[in-house]
């Protein structure tokens, strides 16, 4: 059973929100509030773009942004000067 779209919607702003505050209120490159609320805003995404789905056979233009092996490599050998 899913979700009702709205639901799902309003814990995505609501995550955005949090997001906006941890990082207004950033302790640091490594603060764990920014990583966890950032984690939510992904987690509350897929939520909702599920619930959308179900809904109304409908998704967003938007996509989760996942860090990979090969991007990493990539991203090296750039800032190395290898391209």
């Amino acid at each position: 059973m899913s979700i009702d779209p709205r639901v799902a919607l309003q814990s995505l702003v609501s995550a955005l929100e949090e997001h906006l505050a941890a990082a207004a209120s950033r302790r640091g490159e490594d603060d764990p509030a920014v990583e966890s609320a950032y984690l939510s805003i992904a987690d509350s995404f897929e939520a909702y773009e599920e619930a959308l789905y179900d809904a109304h056979g409908e998704v967003t233009p938007l996509v989760i942004y996942e860090d990979s092996d090969d991007e990493d490599e990539d991203a090296a050998e750039v800032r190395g000067g290898r391209r």
